[in-house]
């Protein structure tokens, strides 16, 4: 059985680098290009200070996890929804998104890497 139409991906996931997340933020957030930018150049600026990559690459980490997201309705749909429970309900209820969060959030990571492969 093939997935449905609102379960495919918006985007395939971008490769991990600069213009390649940007171009998918502009496409799938552009809400959220502002913050992009800003916390590229945070980034950009640790970096440079540090003589160090490692910010350039929590960036472009990050953000690939975020297009991941993103990119799939169903998915950042009910990641928002994880969101606010977190925020807004009882303990327990908001221990449980955070778990979902969690689980959401280590896939997303896991799978760039696949992605490109």
């Amino acid at each position: 059985m093939t997935a449905g139409a609102s379960e495919q991906p918006l985007i395939p996931q971008p490769p991990t680098t600069v213009a390649a997340l940007r171009q998918a933020v502009a496409q799938i957030a552009p809400a959220a290009l502002p913050a992009f930018t800003r916390e590229l150049d945070q980034a950009a600026d640790q970096a440079r200070l540090g003589s160090d990559l490692a910010p350039l690459q929590r960036f472009t980490a990050h953000w690939a996890v975020h297009v991941h997201i993103q990119r799939q309705p169903r998915l950042a749909a009910r990641f928002g929804e994880l969101e606010n429970a977190a925020s807004t309900a009882n303990a327990h209820e908001a221990r449980q998104a955070a778990a979902e969060i969690g689980l959401i959030l280590d896939d997303a990571r896991a799978a760039p890497a696949q992605d490109l492969r």
